[in-house]
């Protein structure tokens, strides 16, 4: 009974890894998936007919390929709104919007990506639109220097050891490490057309009740507004919303 109990564990694991897949891009095909988790094409094979099955994945018969499937969309569709972080914290982000007259996303890290799950545009006719959904870079810009300068030292040396494998070369490793030591001591990070010309963006970190981090809470807008002496003024308020933000993480 141990062993069976393992192995449904086991497959279940597996599973979930294949679903996970789905957070790097919005289709797949098989021999492109068993890379990615490291199972044989067999069993990735059943393991996709199974929840092909149940409705998680669907195949485009054409290409076969693999996306989310419906079932994916239905469970999302019972989180509640004291479930979703983006939802509660949003009042918060609307009040700092009104504050500093600016854009306000938060930003979760996914991989080697980071991904802007919330956004409060500024009321300004000239302004930074932010795309909720969008997956950026993890190695340019303020929101993803926080959330690589304040994750746990394992995080920080698996990420830095990813940033090195792509080519062309994107950071000197040295001088990026020596950037977020600083960072961490200021208490947030800054960024001027690094990502984007004519944008720039502050940002800070949000922890939850245990200090860990959970997302990045940024504000971007036009360089000639957010210059490096605006930023460094309203740098407090951004970290003043992160901490009561990081008050209402479960």
């Amino acid at each position: 009974m141990a062993e069976e109990g393992k192995s449904t564990v086991r497959a279940v694991e597996r599973a979930l890894d294949i679903l996970q897949c789905f957070t790097l891009g919005t289709d797949f095909a098989m021999t492109e998936i068993a890379e990615r988790v490291g199972l044989h094409k067999s069993t990735v094979h059943r393991m996709l007919s199974t929840l092909e099955d149940r409705g998680f994945v669907e195949r485009d018969s054409g290409t076969e390929r693999y996306r989310l499937g419906f079932r994916v969309w239905e469970l999302s569709a019972h989180l509640t709104s004291s479930d979703d972080p983006a939802v509660i914290w949003q009042p918060e982000m609307e009040r700092l919007r009104n504050a500093v007259g600016e854009t306000v996303s938060l930003y979760v890290r996914s991989g080697g990506e980071r991904i802007r799950i919330q956004a409060v545009q500024s009321n300004q006719a000239v302004r930074r639109v932010a795309t909720v959904g969008a997956r950026l870079p993890l190695y340019v810009g303020a929101s993803s220097k926080v959330l690589i300068a304040f994750a746990d030292e394992p995080t920080q040396q698996e990420i830095f050891t990813e940033l090195e494998t792509i080519q062309p070369p994107v950071v000197n490793r040295h001088m990026f490490e020596c950037q977020m030591i600083e960072i961490r001591r200021n208490g947030y990070a800054m960024s001027i057309e690094e990502r984007e010309p004519g944008a720039a963006a502050v940002s800070a970190p949000i922890y939850d009740r245990h200090q860990r981090l959970i997302a990045a809470l940024s504000v971007s807008g036009p360089s000639s507004r957010l210059t490096t002496e605006r930023m460094r003024e309203i740098a407090p308020a951004i970290i003043e919303a992160a901490s009561r933000m990081g008050t209402m993480a479960r």
